[in-house]
């Protein structure tokens, strides 16, 4: 389990890679979202949007969407390629919204990065009774032979340096506030080649604070790996498996 010194560090690490991360990271299955809001949401915030991988889908939706986003570089990205967002700089404990805000907050692949319970708090006050909260984060699919060679590649590699935080958790969201979780898995596909999925594994935060050499020899590594698998030998792009987990939960 992280410590909260070493939370704030590896989150502060996407400043610097804030471009590689909109490169290379995926979005997430649109069938979550179907699953998640509800016919009558028009205005949701996405909270921790970073550089707004699910904000372009709740766009192409024609919600009504605030970005909020703690770091600068994150936001640039997002605001670059969707200006007419309302993208905002701020927290997950302090949003900067009104009461009763929005009718939904989503958080994707961030809420493990949040101060706890007071981002509980602040998610229950810009909702509207009734409104729903939900997270989501994608895992690589092991059951898919490469995918598993790769994640046994990071657990040596990253030996016993901090990794993320859970991303998700069924029992999330504080039960004073809200209903109990519902959670949901659906099937997710990234097409990449070798430089993609090096681009994948050089955004994560557990690897953007590894020593440089260190960095340097797992992404190597990670490129053989794309070139001479089996399952991917001879493959100009292949497609990276991952299963979108949701959670969702309802405010009283």
């Amino acid at each position: 389990m992280l410590s909260d010194g070493d939370r704030r560090r590896l989150g502060a690490t996407f400043d610097s890679v804030a471009d590689l991360y909109e490169r290379a990271r995926p979005g997430y299955a649109d069938t979550a979202l179907d699953w998640t809001l509800p016919d009558t949401a028009r205005r949701v915030l996405d909270l921790g949007a970073g550089t707004g991988k699910l904000t372009a889908a709740l766009v192409a939706r024609g919600l009504d969407v605030v970005a909020v986003e703690p770091s600068p570089a994150m936001l640039a990205q997002l605001t670059a390629r969707l200006s007419t967002v309302d993208a905002r700089l701020g927290t997950a404990e302090r949003t900067g919204l009104p009461d009763r805000a929005v009718d939904a907050v989503v958080i994707a692949a961030a809420l493990h990065w949040f101060e706890r319970p007071a981002a509980d708090r602040e998610i229950a006050r810009v909702l509207r009774p009734g409104g729903i909260v939900a997270a989501f984060g994608n895992r690589r699919d092991t059951s898919v032979a490469w995918a598993r060679a790769l994640d046994e590649l990071l657990t040596e590699r990253v030996g016993g340096r901090p990794r993320s935080p859970r991303g998700i958790d069924p029992t999330t969201f504080d039960p004073e506030l809200f209903e109990a979780p519902e959670r949901a898995e659906f099937a997710h596909r990234q097409t990449v080649d070798a430089e993609g999925l090096v681009g994948v594994v050089a955004s994560r935060s557990y690897v953007i604070d590894l020593p440089s050499p260190r960095r340097a020899t797992l992404l190597d590594e990670v490129r053989e790996l794309a070139h001479n698998h089996p399952d991917l030998a001879g493959l100009g792009t292949f497609d990276l498996p991952y299963v979108t987990v949701a959670v969702r939960s309802r405010r009283k």
